[in-house]
């Protein structure tokens, strides 16, 4: 009985965690909690899943072809939002500034320690400090502008995602936010 007190404590505070810092919308929590190990420590394991709201559509076709950041030359491209979902975008318009949250599906989920911007004059870093693609949660954060909506699609930019990239979530850009 105890244990499935812990247990479902354990699991209000990851839904108090997601739902305060706001990261990722459609992400469905399993929590589940197993009985004690042999030492009496709680051997909760987790997982989420992630329901992709969309895909971006693009002329970038490659990692390759993709600059480093948006900013250094990337194109506008089409954010396509699932229609089941669609209804989220009321309140954004030409001229919002959001920011776009992606999974890297062609990343290297291993990778550990890049070279920064895949020059090797520099030390090997680990990924955490980097902004890296490959990574073993790989998250895109991408701050682009509304150049149009068209339904259940805008045209954001400049955003260096590949086509075919999915989106995990759409975030207003907050007038204080710092970021970049």
């Amino acid at each position: 009985m105890e244990e499935t007190a812990r247990c479902q404590r354990t699991q209000k505070r990851f839904r108090l965690i997601l739902s305060t810092f706001a990261i990722l919308i459609f992400v469905s929590p399993i929590l589940n909690c197993t009985q004690q190990n042999n030492k009496g420590r709680d051997m909760t394991e987790t997982s989420y899943t992630l329901k992709p709201i969309g895909f971006i559509s693009s002329e970038l076709a490659s990692r390759e072809a993709a600059p480093h950041q948006g900013y250094e030359g990337a194109p506008d491209a089409w954010l396509v939002v699932n229609s089941t979902v669609s209804g989220g975008l009321d309140g954004i318009a030409a001229g919002s500034e959001i920011i776009v949250i992606t999974w890297f599906h062609k990343a290297d989920r291993e990778t550990l320690k890049v070279h920064p911007r895949g020059d090797k004059n520099m030390p090997l870093t680990g990924v955490f400090a980097t902004r890296s693609p490959d990574r073993p949660n790989p998250l895109g954060l991408h701050r682009v502008t509304v150049r149009e909506r068209a339904g259940n699609r805008l045209k954001v930019g400049p955003i260096e995602a590949i086509d075919g990239t999915p989106v995990v979530d759409i975030k207003p850009v907050l007038a204080q936010s710092a970021d970049s």
